[in-house]
Parts: C-alpha cells; sequence; structure tokens
C-alpha cells in the first residue's frame, strides 16, 4: 500500500465525512475552485458541488459567523482559517459564540474551525504562529493537534462527528513532510487521548504538533548517550489526558515539556502545574520547558531557525535534567 501524507489524510477524512453525512460542509477562503492555499481542500468541490463547499469573502469573523449559525441549526460544518493566526480575527465568534452555546442555551456547536498553523516554512510573524493556548484557555472548546497522517484523519474524523466546537490546528512544516500507511475503512482516533511515541526510563518529554518529530529526533541522539528519553504526544491540548502525562513522570521521574509556541502562558505552563500538583513526589528534578522565546517569529530564515526549538536545544536540556 502507498503512504498517504499529512495533507492528505486531512482531505481524505474530509472526504470521507461528507460522502457519511450529508450535514457536513467546508466553508472558508479559497477553498473551492483553488483548493486551499495549501490544497487540503483540492477535488471537493468537483465531488461535492458549490452548496456543500462553499467559497467566502476574506472575512474569518464572516465565515465563522456563517458556520456558527448553520451548525445551530442541523448541519456539521468544517471552517478553514486559511492561516490559524487569521483566527484571531473571528475570536468573538469561536469564544463567545461557540463556546458557550451549549451553556447558556442548551444547543450545542458541531463545528471545527480548521487550519495550518506553526513556522519552519519562513512565513513570517503573520503566518508562522501557534495560537492554540487562546482556546484551550477557553471551555466549551476542544483543541486538537496531531503529529502524524493517522491522527490528522483520525482526529478531524472525531472532531467533525462532535457535538461541540473544535479547534484543529494542523501544523503546516508537517502537510507534506510526514507520510505513512493508513489503514482502509472507517475508523477515528478519540479526542482527549495521549499517545506514548517512544518508551523510556530516565526522563518524560512531553509535547506535540510537529515538535513530536523533534523531541523523537533528540530522543535518538541521547539514547547513543545512555539518556532513555521517552517522549508522549499529547494529540488533544484541551481537554489534556493527564493521566497517561502522570503514568509517564511518575515512571521517569524526570519531566520536560516542549512546544513551538512561545513561552508564557502557553501549554507547557499549563502541564508544569498539573505536574506540581499531582507528581510533586515522583519528580526527582526541575520540571523544565524548551519553548519559542517571547517574540514573534521572525521572517528572516536564520533568525527563525534561531527563534525555533529543535533537538539540539532539547538534547542540551535533556542532558542538564538527567544529571541534576
Amino acid at each position: 500500500m502507498s503512504e498517504t501524507a499529512y495533507v492528505d489524510a486531512i482531505r481524505e477524512a474530509l472526504f470521507d465525512e461528507m460522502e457519511r453525512d450529508e450535514r457536513v460542509f467546508v466553508i472558508g477562503e479559497d477553498i473551492g475552485v483553488y483548493g486551499g492555499a495549501f490544497k487540503v481542500t483540492d477535488g471537493l468541490l468537483a465531488r461535492f458541488g458549490e452548496h456543500r463547499v462553499i467559497d467566502t469573502p476574506i472575512s474569518e469573523t464572516a465565515i465563522v459567523g456563517a458556520a456558527v449559525g448553520a451548525a445551530m441549526m442541523g448541519m456539521r460544518p468544517v471552517a478553514e482559517m486559511q492561516f490559524a493566526d487569521f483566527a484571531s480575527c473571528a475570536f468573538d465568534m469561536i469564544t463567545n459564540f461557540a463556546a458557550k452555546s451549549r451553556y447558556r442555551t442548551g444547543v450545542g456547536v458541531p463545528l471545527v474551525v480548521r487550519g495550518p498553523s506553526g513556522g519552519g516554512v519562513h512565513g513570517g510573524p503573520f503566518h508562522s504562529q501557534n495560537p492554540e493556548a487562546y482556546f484551550a484557555h477557553t471551555p466549551g472548546l476542544k483543541v486538537v493537534q496531531p503529529s502524524t497522517a493517522y491522527d490528522a484523519k483520525g482526529l478531524l474524523k472525531s472532531a467533525i462527528r462532535d457535538e461541540d466546537p473544535v479547534i484543529f490546528f494542523e501544523h503546516k512544516f508537517l502537510y507534506r513532510r510526514v507520510k505513512e500507511t493508513l489503514p482502509p475503512g472507517d475508523w477515528t482516533v478519540p479526542i482527549g487521548k495521549a499517545a506514548v511515541r517512544r518508551e523510556g526510563r530516565d526522563l518524560s518529554i512531553l509535547t506535540y504538533g510537529a515538535m513530536v518529530w523533534t523531541a523523537l529526533d533528540a530522543a535518538t541522539t541521547l539514547e547513543s548517550e545512555g539518556i532513555d528519553a521517552e517522549v508522549v504526544d499529547l494529540r488533544t491540548l484541551f481537554p489534556l489526558d493527564e493521566e497517561t502525562i502522570v503514568a509517564s513522570v511518575a515512571k521517569t521521574n524526570k519531566a520536560m515539556v516542549l512546544h513551538e509556541a512561545t513561552r508564557t502562558g502557553g501549554i507547557g505552563a499549563e502541564i508544569a502545574a498539573v505536574l506540581s500538583e499531582r507528581c510533586f513526589e515522583y519528580l526527582d528534578g526541575p520540571l523544565l520547558r524548551i519553548t519559542a522565546p517571547d517574540t514573534p517569529v521572525p521572517f528572516s530564515p536564520p533568525l527563525e531557525e534561531f527563534f525555533l526549538p529543535n533537538a539540539e536545544k532539547v538534547c542540551r536540556a535533556a542532558r542538564a535534567l538527567a544529571g541534576y
């Protein structure tokens, strides 16, 4: 069987769910005739027509607002943000309407807001952000970020079937770099469940998205130095799978949180708080965070390379923690 790229796995999930459920439709900028800025929706218009593949003006507020209304009326929209950065334009619709609807009215909003996030492609400060922490702070939302093609397909299918809003981040650096053979048939990956990508005994690296691959690269280097690192892929950022996180750290007794997003107020801070509350008696060293610094994402390739976490930075921190 041929391997499926991360970007194609997302497209397959959209095809599958639109075939399975006629209430599912996609809406966003340039997603129809053009097939999406990254070609995620390529071919959907030809198969499903303009009533279910809806090109919109450049207005994220209108896109999500229309999708929220459609979801309240029984449809299951998938709204694309051409870049995840621009979800900020729809922040009010997402956090004050979609997220709070069930609490305020009892009416669920089965909406997926999906889009490419992250750097590494020299997109500059407006096209490279990782805005997951904004949404993980909002009760009523689920926040998902897959690292593999299998998870990209399975988690998106679960997100579309969910009865409440899901924010689905796709790291653009992975679109055509990560491939794997996917099983046939109808299958999903559960939201809210982490995955241990590599078993280890000396320390835990807790991460998600593109940084999973950075962590695995670092773990290979560390293994040659006698340090056995466990890599946990969070997959869902809200709600966190605290049980898997705690079990890993209780086993290794040392923990590092790795994420590409900037440092202050990031997902790593929340995980550190959880571990401080639930794993204090297991910890044999300080909780470490490896993140981007608190600056906008640079456009300059050398500056972006300096800005982003990488395997060398992870190894450096891991050596210090292992020797603590």
